[in-house]
Order: structure tokens, then C-alpha cells, then sequence
């Protein structure tokens, strides 16, 4: 495997400033649907507006309790995430999460729209329209400089904990996770999954007390409550150790809860995300992270609208047969992990970018009315 550069320059991160937010290594405009319901105006308001991006999703709806606070906080944080430049949420104007009240909630440049209140669905698209143009051009006045690596938060997903990631992709991302700390940035980890086999080891992996008991009754309730996923299988035959190699072994400093932004000044956090790979991106954007790596031996090809998505795979013959969707294979040695993401932070598209593949989901707490 390459040597990586040891200096802190070797990130060198390319970003957007923003105005009490770490910086971002894209300008998204995003057309956010407070519901469900209103999603196909927002996707219309998107199409109008080429250069806004959407997020569609099936939630807002009829959600009560723990279900609404979670879909409420990922949306928020999620409008929140560095990449983010303007934000236009629409509602439709009777849901449980109205783009009203999302609105009052945000800190980033933000215009709201509800298909009831705006007069129908013509109406709602048109002045969607017009915030989606007036926050484009306010984003384009922003260029790229050179910030402080201490502003980047890496998220990194784990689709499998197969031989092949634990031996070849393990170290290169436990590498780049590590040069990130170096440098005073921060390190979020979706797979908590991948921990419950070893709850035993939770005193060992985190930095304190509170730390351990927040990561144990995280790793308690998955093993009540979510039935095993191939992940959790796989992770039960590795040891903890080979788990935390994918952020080097550094100790947990914090356990969010699903969308919750992280706050700790650096070092690593672990998120309690469910679900798929989707599910787990949105979680890492709504955490804070402008850059996913993503460790797949599949291919898993499936980006984020938010946020950039490095896929690294340490299956060869997955690398072979899809060498287009695969941003790093890990057993190549002429394939540098750090490299690549370094291209990524300064605007280079992942091969899930360059695809226009992208997908975006929110992971349930519980029953919706």
C-alpha cells in the first residue's frame, strides 16, 4: 500500500466558508420536502432550478414522539451540514413537520414554501422557483479557499466487515480517519451494528465512563430491538479491534443519536444508525460530515445528495467488474485512499457524484399515525 505524507498539509481541504459553520466542500442549494406529501413539488422546484439539489423522502407525516423528534432533528441538522448553502423547504401545510417550522429552526439562509398556504401546487413550485434562483446565485458569489483541516469531519460507513474489508480496507481508511485527528478534524462512525458483538469491550474503545455507558446502552437496545443484520453477523467472527481499525483505534469521544450533529472538538464519535447504507449517509450528514467513505466489498454504487461519497472496496474482482462506481480499490497499490479524497475535498466528483447517483433516507424511531 502507499506511504501517505505525514504532514497536515497532505488535506489541504478546498472549501466554502460559511458563517458560523465549519466549511463546506460542496455549495448545495437544497429543496427540502417537510413531508411527504410535498415531495413532488420539491423534486419539480429542483428540475426548474438545475442547480439545487433535492432530498425526497417519505416522512413528516402522522409521526408522534420519538419518531417526529427524529425525523425533526435530521432534517435540521441535515440542512445544516457544511456542503449546505441555502436551504428551501417545502410543506404541503397541515403535517405533523411543517416547512414553517423547520424554518424557524435552521441558522443557514433559508425560504420556505407550503402548497396550501402559497395557493396550490402551481403557485408552491413557482415561488419554490424563485428562492431555489435567488439562493443559487447567492451561493455562486462563494468560491473555494484553502481552510483549516481541523474544520473536516470524515464520515466513515461500513456496508460489510467481510475478510477483504478487514484486511485491506480497515487500515487505508483507519489511515486517512487518523490523519484527520492529526490535524484536529473529527471522525463519525455509522455502524454501531458492528459494536454489538463486542459490547464487552465498550470500556476499552471509548474514553471514559460516560462515553462507555452511552455506547453500551446503544449496543443494548440494538441487540433487543433490531434484528441481526448481516453486519452484525459478521462482526460477531472479528474482533473489536478489527471494528475500530476503521477509525485506527482512536477512543470514542462521543455516541450520537440518529441525526444528531456532532459537538465534540475532535477525535471520534460513533452514531446509532439503522438501516442501510442510505439510511447510514444521511445519519453522517446530519452528524456534520462533508466527505463519506464508504467500505464496500459489493459495489454498493449508492451516493448522498449532501454529501460526496468515496467508495473503497477491498474485493478485487468487485473492482474489476464495476471499476466505474469504484473510487478505491484497496488492494490495489497504485490506489491511494487519501488521494482520492483529497480530490474529492477540492471538487473533484466520486464516482457516485459523477453518476448522478444518489439517494436519501431517514431511518424510523417508530410507528407513523
Amino acid at each position: 500500500m502507499p506511504e501517505l505524507e505525514t504532514d497536515a498539509d497532505s488535506l489541504a481541504v478546498q472549501g466554502f466558508v460559511r458563517d458560523g459553520r465549519p466549511a463546506g466542500v460542496r455549495n448545495h442549494v437544497l429543496v427540502v420536502p417537510s413531508v411527504i406529501c410535498s415531495g413532488v413539488v420539491a423534486e419539480t422546484v429542483a428540475e426548474r432550478v438545475p442547480e439545487a439539489t433535492c432530498t425526497p423522502h417519505d416522512h413528516g407525516c402522522g409521526q408522534i414522539g420519538a419518531d417526529e423528534a427524529q425525523t425533526r432533528r435530521t432534517l435540521v441538522n441535515v440542512c445544516e451540514n457544511p456542503n449546505v448553502a441555502g436551504v428551501v423547504l417545502v410543506g404541503l401545510g397541515c403535517e405533523t413537520i411543517s416547512s414553517e417550522s423547520l424554518a424557524a429552526e435552521l441558522d443557514v439562509p433559508v425560504r420556505q414554501t407550503a402548497i396550501q398556504t402559497a395557493g396550490g401546487t402551481d403557485e408552491a413550485i413557482a415561488e419554490g422557483c424563485e428562492a431555489a434562483t435567488d439562493l443559487v446565485a447567492d451561493a455562486r458569489q462563494g468560491d473555494r479557499q484553502r481552510v483549516d483541516p481541523s474544520e473536516l469531519t470524515l464520515g466513515v460507513a461500513v456496508g460489510d466487515l467481510s475478510d477483504s474489508t478487514v484486511e485491506y480496507v480497515a487500515p487505508e481508511v483507519g489511515r486517512l480517519a487518523r490523519r484527520v485527528l492529526d490535524a484536529g478534524g473529527r471522525v463519525v462512525f455509522a455502524g454501531a451494528e458492528a459494536l454489538v458483538p463486542h459490547a464487552d469491550a465498550v470500556e476499552e474503545l471509548t474514553t471514559g465512563e460516560k462515553t462507555a455507558a452511552d455506547l453500551r446502552d446503544v449496543l443494548t437496545e440494538h441487540r433487543e430491538t433490531v434484528t441481526p443484520t448481516g453486519l452484525r453477523r459478521a462482526a460477531a467472527d472479528q474482533s473489536a479491534g478489527a471494528v475500530a481499525a476503521l477509525w485506527d483505534g482512536a477512543p470514542v469521544a462521543d455516541v450520537l443519536q440518529y441525526g444528531e450533529q456532532a459537538t465534540h472538538e475532535s477525535g471520534v464519535a460513533v452514531v446509532d444508525s439503522r438501516g442501510g447504507f442510505e439510511e447510514s449517509a444521511t445519519a453522517l450528514a446530519a452528524a456534520g460530515a462533508q466527505v463519506v467513505v464508504h467500505a464496500t466489498a459489493d459495489g454498493v454504487p449508492t451516493g448522498h445528495p449532501v454529501v460526496p461519497v468515496v467508495k473503497v472496496t477491498g474485493n478485487a474482482e468487485t473492482a474489476a467488474a464495476m471499476p466505474a462506481d469504484i473510487d478505491v480499490d484497496a488492494t490495489n497499490p497504485d490506489d491511494s485512499l487519501l488521494g482520492v479524497t483529497r480530490g474529492v475535498l477540492a471538487g473533484d466528483a466520486s464516482a457516485a457524484e459523477d453518476h448522478g447517483l444518489t439517494s436519501f433516507a431517514i431511518s424510523r424511531a417508530g410507528p407513523s399515525l
